[in-house]
């Protein structure tokens, strides 16, 4: 019997163990835009870390300094199981809710993208780019920036625009300075926009910086280390897009060509330790990421 009852203990405290493990990684994961929370959240989720760190300390000094019994074996053990099984659902639970506020959320850019021919499929193509060149990052770098809050600014990077008038965004031709002043202003644009949204504002310097140089010669005329690597990426991915997609005022140019555009500009415009890696990403992946066009029925 006693086998039973310390088998079953010992069982509890692994159980609890990897538990905490499990909940200590997912709080890692939920510094993003969509689950960061504010003050209060946070303190909730580090008091119910701190209560299964107590709670492991009740089934160590159960264990090693009382002679338990078949009950209290049993309800120790069960209560390991049944923090795991809630953990479970509950990581589930997120990481689908994430899936959906993304699918919702490319949707409306995708609605928004569409009004312009210029812009149509931009953003998705853009994040679909973003998040392939992260997958190829090594685990250093991708240390550096929270996946979903990437995705979300390589996917609103360009949701400033709304605020340029369509005489610009549709023209045809060359932009005037004054044109292009106001065209340069879109990042901008976009940050006020979502400042209304707390959780955003980690992201909000990725989406304007993204039009920055490594030489220094971009929108906002910081170079190099200033610039976040998360705007890096995305520009990047604009770079690419902006090359390969049909414009009003330019044919598409093969993925051939981009990549050499793209080359050309390493270590001025764009970094070229990223563009190192963006380039060696075999062509179908890149390809694959080319995203479906919507057409909104006048």
């Amino acid at each position: 019997m006693d086998i039973i009852i310390y088998s079953m203990l010992v069982m509890g405290i692994t159980i609890m163990v990897t538990n905490i493990w499990r909940y200590t990684v997912f709080l890692r994961s939920m510094r993003d835009v969509l689950s960061a929370g504010n003050g209060q959240i946070r303190f909730w989720k580090y008091l119910a870390l701190a209560l299964l760190v107590f709670f492991l300390g009740g089934y160590i000094f159960v264990t090693f300094k009382f002679e338990p019994n078949p009950l209290i074996a049993g309800i120790l053990f069960g209560g390991s199981v049944y923090v795991a099984i809630m953990l479970t659902i509950m990581f589930k639970l997120i990481s689908r809710t994430k899936e959906r506020s993304i699918d919702i959320a490319e949707t409306l850019i995708s609605v928004i993208d569409a009004r312009d021919t210029n812009l149509n499929g931009h953003s998705r193509h853009v994040q679909q780019l973003t998040m392939l060149l992260y997958e190829y990052l090594p685990n250093a770098q991708k240390r550096l920036v929270n996946p979903v809050s990437l995705e979300y600014a390589a996917l609103m990077h360009d949701v400033g625009k709304l605020g340029v008038p369509e005489s610009i965004l549709l023209k045809p031709a060359k932009l005037t300075d004054d044109e292009w002043a106001v065209m340069k202003q879109h990042p901008q644009n976009g940050v006020k926009l979502l400042r209304q949204l707390k959780s955003f504002e980690n992201i909000t310097p990725w989406i304007l910086y993204h039009h920055e140089r490594i030489d220094g010669k971009g929108y906002y005329g910081i170079a190099e280390d200033r610039i976040p690597f998360a705007s890096k990426i995305i520009a990047i991915a604009d770079t690419y897009s902006a090359i390969t997609m049909q414009r009003s005022y330019k044919p598409a140019k093969t993925h051939e060509q981009a990549i050499s555009i793209i080359k050309e500009v390493a270590g001025t415009q764009l970094d070229a330790e990223l563009v190192e890696i963006f380039c060696s990403i075999p062509k179908e992946k890149v390809i694959a990421c080319y995203p479906e066009i919507i057409t909104l029925e006048a």
